[in-house]
């Protein structure tokens, strides 16, 4: 859960989260990128305004970049403007920068940002997932799958510990 400070700003924790990416996608593997972000927008995540759920990321100029995140201009009383969703540079090293390239080019997999989150150290991080579509077959499967998951943990409680 995220700590928050008196001033009501996200210490660490999760500043902005994409519901839909493990759901539209099966994540095969997950990366943690840095994000190049400028002082008001960091703010404005710290206030945990953002969204992720359009962003996608890709390749540019053979770096990753985070596209279509939204950010909002902070409010806090300081006069600098920014565009809200402009392209963020993600900070990765270059095996792991290649590797995913790699996958993407190879395989026809897609970067999906998943979450952005604050780490221990109060830095803004990406986690980034490596995943392959689903098919609607595919995704009606998950929530089955997650419907009996459900079921079962209430049947189990309300069984109690004496099964």
């Amino acid at each position: 859960m995220a700590e928050k400070k008196k001033s009501g700003l996200i210490s660490h924790g999760v500043a902005a989260q994409n519901r839909k990416g493990r759901f539209n996608y099966s994540i095969l593997e997950t990366v943690e990128a840095g994000i190049v972000l400028k002082g008001p927008e960091v703010k404005s995540l710290r206030m945990g305004r953002a969204a992720i759920n359009e962003a996608y990321a890709g390749e540019r100029d053979g770096e990753i970049w985070l596209f279509n995140s939204y950010i909002p201009e902070y409010q806090g009383g300081v006069l600098s403007r920014f565009d809200t969703r402009a392209p963020r540079k993600l900070l990765l090293h270059r095996k792991q920068m290649a590797h995913l390239l790699g996958a993407v080019t190879r395989a026809g997999a897609s970067l999906v940002p998943l979450d952005i989150h604050f780490n221990a150290r109060g830095v803004a991080k990406l986690t980034l997932g490596l995943g392959q579509g689903r098919k609607k077959e595919d995704k009606r499967h998950a929530i089955a799958e997650r419907d009996w998951q459900r079921d079962k943990a209430r049947l189990l409680r309300s069984k109690g510990k004496d099964y």
